[in-house]
């Protein structure tokens, strides 16, 4: 249990670090060219984003931990790849068919999404063991 908190932690952190860069460095000028789309950044619940971040955070670990029998970093790596080629999908393109963004930031959430889950499937691939018979 203490290891998976552990991963919780971690990826939460690179998953918040990983947020930083693609969508408040690299996504910046898409984001600022579309701006009719989005709240105002007083606007922003950026307390909800966190926690919904959080919750998400949990969940994706816990999943990993419970339900992946061979746990190493290649595990997590495939686990986090296959999770986020689905989650990417439906970020990038599930949104692309309903909110009038440009194809490239469908392209972009989807091969973020894709790369976060990755980094976050190693994480707790190379945090969560297997426990010692």
């Amino acid at each position: 249990m203490k290891r998976m908190l552990l991963a919780v932690v971690a990826v939460f952190v690179a998953w918040s670090a990983l947020d930083f860069v693609i969508h408040g460095i690299l996504l910046q000028p898409t984001y600022e060219a579309t701006a009719s789309l989005w709240r105002p950044m007083e606007e922003m619940k950026v307390g909800l984003m966190y926690g919904t971040s959080f919750v998400f955070t949990f969940f994706f670990v816990g999943i990993y931990s419970c339900m992946i029998s061979e746990k190493s970093i290649k595990s997590g790596a495939m686990y986090g790849a296959l999770f986020g080629l689905a989650l990417g999908v439906s970020m990038g393109f599930g949104s692309y068919s309903y909110m009038p963004i440009p194809l490239m930031l469908a392209w972009a959430w989807f091969i973020g999404t894709l790369v976060q889950s990755i980094v976050a499937g190693v994480i707790a691939g190379a945090i969560v063991r297997e426990t010692p018979a």
